[in-house]
């Protein structure tokens, strides 16, 4: 019986399936190195980009590593800090790391990584991982105890630890791809990824010297309407968005915290010229977990919604890593499907934004005199189109700065028109359009006058002469001149529609009547009451039914 003791011996091959081309942006790295920072007790991270050099720095004052530290922790695959020293950090911030693979990030960007790191009177430890070394050593297939790291060159680091008594310093040399974004860009992502650093007075992060605050996302605060606020969530970005019209307070279970904002036009949700946009994201514990929740399949179906356009926000789940399993996939960018406590909340939070999207959000904007939803059935298409083209057209008219009325007043009056011009824009399209058919309809069957229409017909031309000559004018100003075009639908009625066997009372003739009045008060651009819409409509209703029938 063999006596010996056998122990794993793990191929350096298995960091490449485990992570080392696992994370899929720059964002997800700084985000590792970072979130290694705030479980060190750091106040401070400072990251370093030169993008001529294509180098990066990363430096905290966190609490360091001696170097049975960075051997058995750092250099450990699979460390995890939480079953070594519980959920929180000595200093009581809730650890973000879990797995202890989140290190494996570090290797995915750059050609070199070197790292050195001290405690608070201690000496610097570290080495250097050369992914070119190690590629080789992976094909070589070497063992992980066969394969020592390389010593730090001290030279990098001058730069960077002039004033460092403790915490980690790590250095990117070579890029994979190469740091094309400008500052403000990364600052965004910074602001809008690292909740936990935002939200914490405590803990600092700064990139090329300059503090990364929420005023970096001034720009999406500014455009932000609608708020929906999930159990009171107070966060500062909140306190940014000065120009939001309503803030509706929406319930969840009280796990749940987080905001949804809706901004005014879909570009507005863009953070960089690069197309780069905000969603709604998940955020546990302060740390960006997953982006745009919607590509769920609880939620995919909302995504084709117009309203989802102008959606963004943030869905605060501490209670997603709070227990003994890791939901997060091994990538450290989503939650795993199979999370029976994410797919409860995704199917709960699937009813929240199905009422902001099939009711709130359309009644909102259209409150506000903006474009709603076209697909919402509570608006006829035609309506739709009244208010837009009203708008269109309003916008022209604008406060002059020298004007003698009262500050912000010819806004206030246009829109105190929008409802009006709704009905009153539509109602002109439809007698436009039922009057012209009518017409074209006479000349298809090519009817004559009566002698009351004839008079009718003699007296307007007699009449836009003579205003023609006085106006100086001697273009024709009706397209057509043909007997018709100079009759309104009491007249066209009349002789186009007489009804079975010549009857007045039958046909267009009979709701003619009840709609003349009504029409000659929408052609003069009045405004009508509203027993005079609802008379309006009932009419036209008829009308539109009668002439589809002659049609």
């Amino acid at each position: 019986m063999m006596t010996d003791n056998f122990k794993f011996n793990i191929s350096l091959s298995v960091l490449d399936h485990l992570g080392r081309n696992l994370y899929r942006s720059f964002a997800t790295v700084l985000g590792e190195a970072v979130s290694n920072s705030w479980d060190a007790d750091a106040h401070t991270v400072n990251i370093y980009l030169d993008r001529d050099k294509n180098t990066l720095c990363i430096k905290d004052d966190g609490d360091g590593m001696n170097a049975e530290d960075f051997q058995d922790k750092f250099l450990k695959i699979g460390y995890s800090k939480r079953k070594a020293d519980g959920d929180k950090s000595p200093g009581g911030r809730p650890f973000i790391g879990r797995k202890g693979i989140g290190k494996l990030a570090l290797l995915s960007c750059a050609k070199k990584i070197s790292v050195k790191s001290k405690v608070s009177d201690g000496k610097y430890v570290g080495g250097t991982i050369d992914n070119t070394d190690l590629d080789q050593a992976i094909k070589d297939d070497v063992s992980s105890h066969n394969y020592e790291l390389d010593s730090y060159d001290d030279s990098v680091f001058k730069p960077f630890d002039g004033d460092h008594e403790e915490g980690t310093i790590i250095f990117f040399e070579g890029i994979k791809d190469a740091i094309h974004n400008a500052d403000d860009f990364l600052k965004k992502i910074i602001a809008l990824y690292f909740r936990f650093s935002l939200v914490d007075s405590s803990f600092k992060i700064f990139l090329n010297e300059e503090l990364v605050t929420l005023e970096s996302l001034k720009p999406l605060a500014d455009k932000t309407q609608f708020v929906w606020n999930i159990n009171n969530f107070a966060d500062p970005y909140l306190d940014l968005c000065t120009n939001i019209k309503e803030t509706i307070p929406t319930r969840m279970d009280e796990n749940v915290k987080g905001f949804i904002g809706s901004v005014e036009k879909p570009r507005h949700r863009n953070i960089h010229a690069t197309g780069e946009r905000v969603s709604i994201d998940l955020f546990v514990n302060g740390r960006l977990r997953e982006t745009d929740i919607l590509r769920h399949r609880h939620l995919s179906s909302l995504k084709a919604r117009v309203p989802e356009s102008y959606l963004y926000g943030q869905i605060h789940l501490d209670d997603l890593d709070s227990g003994d399993e890791d939901p997060f996939t091994s990538n450290r960018e989503e939650v795993k499907e199979e999370s029976k406590e994410y797919g409860d909340f995704l199917e709960k939070f699937r009813k929240i934004l199905l009422d902001i999207i099939e009711n709130q959000w359309d009644v909102l904007r259209e409150k506000y005199n903006e474009e709603g939803d076209p697909d919402n059935p509570r608006k006829t298409p035609a309506q739709r189109g009244a208010r837009t083209l009203f708008r269109a057209v309003a916008s022209d008219y604008q406060q002059s700065p020298e004007s003698v009325q009262p500050e912000g007043i010819v806004n206030t009056w246009k829109k105190q028109l929008f409802d009006d011009a709704e009905f009153n824009f539509e109602t002109y399209a439809q007698c436009f359009t039922a009057e012209n058919l009518v017409r074209r309809l006479w000349e298809r069957k090519t009817l004559s006058p009566d002698s009351t229409a004839k008079g009718e017909i003699d007296g307007l031309r007699r009449s836009e002469s003579a205003k023609k000559r006085k106006a100086d004018l001697s273009i024709q100003i009706r397209s057509s001149e043909t007997d018709p075009f100079y009759l309104d639908m009491e007249h066209l009625a009349r002789i186009a529609d007489r009804g079975s066997a010549g009857s007045d009372t039958a046909g267009l003739r009979r709701t003619e009547k009840r709609f003349t009045p009504l029409r000659d008060a929408i052609m003069h651009t009045s405004l009508l009451t509203n027993d005079a819409k609802q008379e309006l409509t009932s009419v036209f209703n008829n009308i539109k039914a009668r002439i589809q029938n002659l049609l």
